[in-house]
């Protein structure tokens, strides 16, 4: 692709994380990524294309090992004209929001990542004129945590994201709790996965995107009221569901419609599209891990109901939930087990600096640094060996837990379906489609310490100002913890 010669009107802002913001092209299905950095903090050239080449390389040589070949896109490096790239600043900075401001593009190296664009069909060739509809989903982490490490029994019961929730909320993150738990998608349950996405519609967040040839059409961002219009994406979604019947409007069918999509996206996410050997790697018994969670409102409605036990039917082996499940299940020790294991890394450092190279904490990631995360073993022998794979692991594990699925579908016709394209069928519709996974960049090591300090947060908030306030015997704790004053009556 000769960037070059593109006008930059031709890309518009897309989106951007907190290391990198990614334009994309009007017309073709390519995004570039350029680093990010505070400012007046620029690095230099070699700075920059040595980081951008750890990207590329952990994508291509082990989260390529997790996912498979289809699902996951690391891109390549390219090397774009500098005032090629300051005109695109210039273009898209009055559409990045304030937020993320505080960064500024790199416009000094030249170089960016080419990825293809996801909100497209990746794995077949197709008529570009067709309409594409495409699904984000950031699922999150997926089971309770199964570790004795684990001091607060609460999160044996709960999962970090319905905890979590409560004290986003508070503050002021967002107005109100979603009622989504990443176990009841995690499930293979269809009518728990089918609750599920419904909540994810109901409140977005920033875990649920909707884009319609390339735009957003549905979602919202940090700090906003989620509260969405069911209407006007049955309006959007409408020609893709039931293109020629006369189906009309109002409640009946935006409720049909929506159902329609969510009935697209299970089906999707339970296909199996991809094999890899990383895939069918247990980390743990399925029995050792708890499959709900007790803060979840689909399990509270079964016991109102007068039932106790959630049916859990289990995810097929390669499907990308399964696969993402088995990634984030590295994670074996909980923040709480590993914390000692990466203080442990953090002093063999402070006496022997120069070998952090050679541990690859910071790359290279190569086959050699992915080998090294197949040992499962959880019997710590007290060597910084077995400390650092533990690291690494939480490490693959938090990447995993905070990925987003891209689910792009294409209308076809029954003629055009072929036995080598995967196709899922609506009442009046049917699709190709494709899944693929981002937001893969390897969890940084110096945040290991910060996750530490905030699974404590969330679970102190939690014990204290919900768990409490449905507990009177503990409530009554908590405000004589918090009121200490010895009241003298005289007798």
């Amino acid at each position: 692709m000769e960037v070059e010669k593109m006008d930059e009107n031709e890309w518009k802002y897309h989106g951007e994380g907190n290391q990198s913001l990614v334009v994309s092209h009007c017309q073709r299905c390519v995004v570039l990524r350029f680093l990010k950095s505070p400012p007046n903090q620029n690095k230099t050239s070699e700075e920059i294309l040595h980081h951008l080449q750890n990207i590329v390389d952990f994508g291509k040589h082990v989260m390529k090992q997790f996912f498979g070949e289809n699902y996951v896109h690391h891109g390549e490096i390219i090397q774009l004209p500098l005032d090629f790239v300051r005109q695109l600043c210039l273009k898209i900075q009055p559409e990045r929001p304030e937020s993320r401001c505080d960064k500024d593009m790199d416009t000094l190296s030249g170089y960016a990542v080419c990825l293809p664009n996801l909100t497209r069909l990746q794995t077949y060739r197709f008529v570009e004129h067709r309409p594409i509809l495409c699904i984000e989903i950031k699922p999150k982490c997926g089971f309770i945590p199964f570790s004795s490490h684990v001091s607060q029994e609460i999160k044996h019961k709960m999962c970090r994201y319905c905890m979590h929730q409560h004290l986003k909320v508070a503050n002021g993150k967002w107005k109100r709790p979603s009622k989504y738990c990443p176990l009841d998608l995690f499930s293979g349950n269809k009518q728990r996965m089918h609750f599920a996405l419904k909540s994810l519609l109901q409140e977005a967040q920033n875990n649920l995107k909707i884009f319609k040839n390339g735009e957003l059409i549905y979602g919202c961002k940090e700090d906003q009221d989620c509260v969405s219009d069911w209407n006007e994406l049955a309006r959007h979604l409408k020609p893709f569901f039931f293109p020629s019947n006369g189906l009309v409007s109002g409640p009946h069918c935006t409720r049909t419609i929506v159902k329609e999509l969510i009935h697209v996206i299970t089906m999707t996410l339970l296909s199996s599209t991809d094999a890899c050997r990383a895939g069918d790697m247990k980390t743990v018994p399925v029995s050792q891990g708890r499959s709900y969670c007790e803060a979840s409102a689909f399990n509270k409605e079964l016991v109102r109901n007068g039932k106790h036990k959630l049916e859990s039917s289990g995810l097929p082996r390669g499907c990308l939930l399964y696969k993402t499940l088995q990634a984030q299940m590295l994670d074996m020790l909980d923040i709480e087990g590993l914390y000692p294991l990466y203080s442990r890394v953090e002093q063999y450092l402070e006496e022997f600096p120069e070998e952090r190279s050679t541990l690859q904490i910071d790359g290279p990631y190569n086959e050699a640094f992915y080998e090294k995360l197949l040992d499962l073993s959880t019997e710590d022998d007290g060597t910084v060996a077995f400390a650092l794979t533990k690291v690494q692991q939480y490490r693959i594990a938090m990447t995993a837990k905070d990925c987003s699925i891209m689910i792009a579908l294409s209308p076809c016709l029954q003629d055009e379906c072929s036995e080598q394209r995967p196709v899922v069928l609506t009442s009046k519709s049917r699709f190709t489609f494709s899944v693929s996974v981002l937001d893969l960049d390897l969890k940084p090591y110096e945040s290991i310490p910060h996750q530490y300090k905030l699974d404590g947060k969330i679970v102190n908030y939690y014990l204290k100002n919900v768990q409490a306030k449905d507990d009177p015997v503990m409530s009554n704790l908590f405000k004589e913890n918090e009121d200490c004053t010895l009241v003298l009556h005289t007798v």
